[in-house]
């Protein structure tokens, strides 16, 4: 039991060394895109919903 536990953490540690990690610009030029991304689907679900809610209105009202 205690020698896979020690198998698990090295082979673990050997895995994580093979990590390539981005880099602060990489992390923030991402972060902007999910930014920009996010703000045109909020924008166009927004206007989906007052149009379909203005012409449900139109039809009931």
């Amino acid at each position: 039991m205690k020698n896979s536990t020690n198998d698990y953490l090295r082979f673990a540690k050997l895995e994580l060394a093979k990590v390539i990690f981005p880099t602060k610009p990489q992390v923030k030029q991402a972060f902007i895109a999910v930014l920009v991304v996010v703000t045109f689907v909020v924008l166009f679900l927004a206007l989906v919903d007052f149009v379909m809610s203005s012409l449900l209105s139109a039809i009931l009202g």
